[in-house]
C-alpha cells in the first residue's frame, strides 16, 4: 500500500474491508474441518481461560465470529475473574515448521512446511487432529445452592473428568493432538488456586515425531524432520471493560494499541532481579484518538473518572526448553526468536500447500531471531496504533528451535502465562481514577512518597502492574523448580447452601476441611447488589469456635446479596507471608444467584397465593425471567408450615418444609424424585406447623394444625 495514505486512513480501510468480508460470508467460522472442537475451562483461581482440543485458543475460536463479533473480541485470560470484561486474550496460535518436506498429499517438496493452529483460523481433521481433551481435578468443585437452585459458575465451567488426589495443582487440562507433518503433542495446563499462585498457568508441551499424519492414525511417515521450530503467538488486548461500556475506541479492544516487550533475549535485556528470566509481556499503550499519552495511560474513563479500564499486564515466561532431542537440559538460548508480528497483515493466513506463505512464516518470524529493539522500545513515546500500520496491532511471539527430530524423538517446552496488575483491588483503582479526574490529592505513590502531579500519580500506579507480573513470573519459576509442590490451603466445603429468609439470610456448609492439617476455621464474604464487585468479610471463626451455620441478620430489604466461604489454615505453612493463613479459593463457592430478604409472613391462610397461576411454559420469560424459568412461588405463607403438592388424582409428588419465618417459598417444578412436572391440575396443601403470635398485639395469628388447600395449573 502506498505511503500517500496516513496510517489512520489505512487502519480504517483495513477495518472496513474486514467488515465487508465478514458480512459477505468470506470470513467463515474460525474452527473448520471434518472434526469438531471440544472446549474445557480452567476457572478455579483468579485467572480464567478456555482451552481448545486443537492445541491453541485462536481468535473467536470458542464460539466463532457469527453472533459474537463484538462480545468475543477479547475472550480469555479473564483476570481478576470475579469482575466482568477483564479478558486480556484476543487470540493465540501455535505454528510448527520444518524444512525440506516432501508432502505426501500434494507430492511437492516444500522448502518450508508449516502447520498452524491459529492465529485466525484452525483446520481440525485436515491439518491439526484433536486426540484428547480432559480436565483432571485434585477434588471436585463444591455444590453451591441459593434457595434450592444451583448457584455457581463452576457447575458448567469446571466439569471434572477425572479426580486425582495426588495432582500437584488444583486442576490440569490434558490435551493431545497431532499434525499433518507427523509431529504429535501432549499439552498439559496446570492451574493453582492457592492465593499467591492463582493468576498464572503452567503449560507443558511434549512434541514427538510419531509420523502420524491423518485423522484415523493409519497413515505414517518414516522421516527425520529437520529444522523443526515451535512458534507461539500471543495477541493481547486490555480495553474490554471500556469498549463494552462505551468510552474507548473499538480498535483498542482488539489490541491495536498494545505494546509488547521482552526480557532475557540478550545482554542488553536482562532483568536485574532474575537475570536468567526469559519472558515476553504486553500492556495497554496510549491510543492516538484519546487525549494525550500521559492522560491515556491506564485508560481512564475521561467523562467522570469512574474507573481505569486498561491496567492489566499479561505475558509468558519460559520455565524450560530442551537443548535437543538427546540433551534434555534447559537451554538458556531458547526461545531462539522473539520477533514481534503484525496481527492482521502479512503471514497470518493459513494454507499448508502455499510455499510462499509457509516460507514467509518460517523465515520472517519463526526463525527471525531477536530484534535489537523490542516493539515497545521502537514505539517509544509514540502511540502504538500510529506506529504499526497494522489495523490489528502487534502481537508478541516466542519461537523454539530449530531441532532435528527422528521418528520417536521428543522435545519438551514448559511455559507459564500470567495476568497481573492493580485491578485485583478494584476499589483502589476507582480511587486512583477519581483522584486523577478531580485533581484532588494527596497523591500517594506505591512506594509511599507523594507527588503533586496527577498524571505521575495515575501512571506510576498503572506501571506498577509490571512489577506484579514479574512477581508472578518469579513465583511460577520457583513453583516449577520445586516440582510444583507449593503449600496447599484446606479444601473448600463440599457443599455451601444459602437460603433467603424473612429477617435473615441463612448460610450452612459441610465440614470436610476440618480434618485438614493445621485447619483453623472459616471466613465468609458478602457483596451487595451484584456478584462482580468487591466483597466484605462478614464472619470468621477459628478452630476453637468452628461452626457450620451462620445467620446473616444485617441485609437490607430490597437488596440482593452474593456470598462465598473460604476454609483457612493457621498460617504455619505460608512460605510467602509466614503467619498469614492460606485460604481456599473464593471461586469454588462464589454464588451467582442473588439471596435477599423475603416478604414478611402473611396474616391468615386464606391470603396464600400461588404465582404464576396458571404457569405457562410459553410465557415463562415474562413470569420470573430466564434465570429461573421453571419457578413457581407461594406467597403470604405462615412463618412455619409444610407444603404438600399433589396431582389431580391425589398422588403426593413433593413435600416442602417452610421454616425460614418469611411469607415466601419457591418451587422449581420438580418432584421429590427430581423429575420436571407435566401439564395438569395440581393441588397444594398448606398446614401450619407452629403457633404464631402477632408481635404487636400478642394475638394468635396461626394455630398449629390449621390447614388449607389451593389449586393451580401447569401448562407445558
Amino acid at each position: 500500500m502506498s505511503n500517500k495514505y496516513p496510517v489512520k486512513v489505512i487502519n480504517v480501510i483495513l477495518l472496513f474491508t474486514a467488515i465487508l468480508l465478514f458480512e459477505s460470508g468470506a470470513l467463515l467460522a474460525q474452527v473448520q474441518g471434518p472434526q469438531d472442537q471440544e472446549i474445557k475451562w480452567l476457572s478455579v483461581g483468579s485467572l480464567k481461560q478456555w482451552f481448545s482440543s486443537g492445541g491453541a485458543e485462536i481468535e473467536y475460536g470458542r464460539r466463532g465470529r457469527t453472533g459474537f463479533l463484538s462480545t468475543d473480541q477479547l475472550d480469555g485470560l479473564n483476570w481478576p475473574a470475579q469482575y466482568n470484561f477483564q479478558d486480556c486474550s484476543v487470540g493465540k496460535s501455535l505454528w510448527i515448521g520444518t524444512t525440506s518436506f516432501v508432502d505426501p498429499v500434494s507430492g511437492v517438496n516444500y522448502p518450508h512446511k508449516v502447520v498452524c493452529a491459529g492465529r485466525i483460523n484452525m483446520y481440525l481433521g485436515t491439518e491439526i487432529f484433536a486426540d484428547e481433551l480432559k480436565l483432571v481435578g485434585r477434588f471436585d468443585h463444591p455444590s453451591v445452592f441459593v434457595d434450592d437452585a444451583r448457584a455457581s459458575n463452576r457447575s458448567y465451567d469446571d466439569v471434572v473428568d477425572e479426580i486425582d488426589p495426588n495432582l500437584p495443582a488444583d486442576r490440569m487440562i490434558v490435551n493431545k493432538f497431532h499434525t499433518s507433518i507427523g509431529i504429535s503433542c501432549t499439552r498439559k495446563a496446570y492451574a493453582f488456586a492457592q492465593q499467591y499462585n492463582d493468576n498464572y498457568y503452567i503449560y507443558e508441551y511434549v512434541f514427538k515425531n510419531t509420523g502420524v499424519i491423518d485423522l484415523s492414525g493409519d497413515k505414517k511417515l518414516d522421516k527425520t524432520l529437520t529444522g523443526v521450530v515451535f512458534h507461539f503467538q500471543h495477541r493481547y488486548g486490555f480495553a474490554g471493560e471500556s469498549y463494552r461500556r462505551g468510552w474507548s475506541p473499538t480498535g483498542a479492544s482488539w489490541g491495536l494499541n498494545t505494546l509488547n516487550d521482552c526480557v532475557g533475549q540478550d545482554d542488553a535485556h536482562r532483568d536485574p532481579v532474575t537475570p536468567d528470566m526469559r519472558a515476553i509481556w504486553s500492556w495497554y499503550g496510549p491510543v492516538s484518538t484519546s487525549p494525550g499519552n500521559e492522560e491515556d495511560i491506564g485508560l481512564p474513563r475521561h467523562s467522570d473518572g469512574f474507573i481505569l479500564g486498561g491496567t492489566n499486564y499479561a505475558g509468558v515466561v519460559v520455565l524450560h526448553a530442551d537443548k535437543s532431542t538427546t540433551d534434555n537440559s534447559n537451554d538458556p538460548l531458547q526461545p531462539s526468536s522473539t520477533m514481534y508480528q503484525g496481527s492482521d497483515r502479512g503471514a497470518q493466513g493459513i494454507d499448508q500447500y502455499d510455499p510462499t506463505l509457509m516460507s514467509r512464516k518460517y523465515v520472517e518470524f519463526m526463525t527471525a531471531g531477536h530484534p535489537d529493539q523490542t516493539h515497545a522500545e521502537q514505539v517509544g513515546s509514540a502511540s502504538a496504533d500510529d506506529w504499526s500500520g497494522d489495523a490489528g496491532g502487534i502481537a508478541a511471539t516466542q519461537a523454539f528451535g530449530p531441532y532435528d527430530m527422528a521418528i520417536g524423538d521428543s522435545i519438551r517446552i514448559v511455559l507459564a502465562e500470567s495476568v497481573a496488575g492493580i485491578m485485583n483491588d478494584r476499589d483502589h483503582v476507582k480511587e486512583i481514577a477519581n483522584k486523577w479526574f478531580n485533581d484532588e490529592g494527596p497523591f500517594v505513590l506505591p512506594d509511599g512518597s507523594t507527588t503533586t502531579d496527577r498524571n505521575e500519580y495515575k501512571n506510576t500506579w498503572v506501571f506498577s502492574g509490571k512489577d506484579s507480573l514479574f512477581q508472578s513470573f518469579r513465583r511460577a519459576i520457583e513453583n516449577y523448580n520445586n516440582g510444583m509442590n507449593i503449600p496447599q490451603p484446606p479444601p473448600p466445603p463440599a457443599q455451601f447452601v444459602v437460603a433467603s429468609g424473612g429477617n435473615k439470610i441463612n448460610l450452612t456448609w459441610t465440614n470436610e476441611a476440618e480434618s485438614w492439617p493445621n485447619f483453623d476455621g472459616y471466613r465468609i464474604y458478602r457483596a451487595e447488589g451484584r456478584a462482580d464487585t468487591n466483597y466484605t468479610l462478614i464472619f470468621e471463626c477459628d478452630r476453637n469456635s468452628v461452626i457450620n451455620e451462620y445467620e446473616d441478620k444485617t441485609p437490607r430489604r430490597g437488596f440482593n446479596y452474593f456470598y462465598y466461604i473460604q476454609s483457612k489454615d493457621d498460617g504455619t505453612t505460608n512460605t510467602v507471608q509466614p503467619g498469614v493463613p492460606l485460604v481456599s479459593s473464593k471461586f469454588y463457592t462464589m454464588t451467582n444467584r442473588e439471596a435477599f430478604l423475603t416478604r414478611p409472613a402473611g396474616n391468615n391462610l386464606s391470603e396464600i397465593r400461588i404465582v404464576p397461576n396458571p404457569y405457562n411454559i410459553r410465557s415463562r420469560d415474562l413470569q420470573f425471567g430466564q434465570a429461573t424459568p421453571d419457578r413457581l412461588a407461594f406467597y403470604e405463607l405462615p412463618p412455619q408450615c409444610v407444603i404438600k403438592i399433589y396431582t389431580e388424582t391425589g398422588d403426593l409428588i413433593e413435600t416442602i418444609h417452610h421454616t425460614n419465618g418469611s411469607g415466601d417459598e419457591l418451587w422449581h417444578s420438580l418432584t421429590s424424585s427430581n423429575q420436571l412436572v407435566v401439564s395438569g391440575l395440581y393441588i397444594a396443601y398448606f398446614e401450619v406447623t407452629e403457633d404464631t403470635y402477632d408481635d404487636a398485639t400478642g394475638e394468635l395469628k396461626f394455630r398449629k394444625g390449621d390447614s388449607i388447600f389451593k389449586k393451580f395449573i401447569i401448562i407445558r
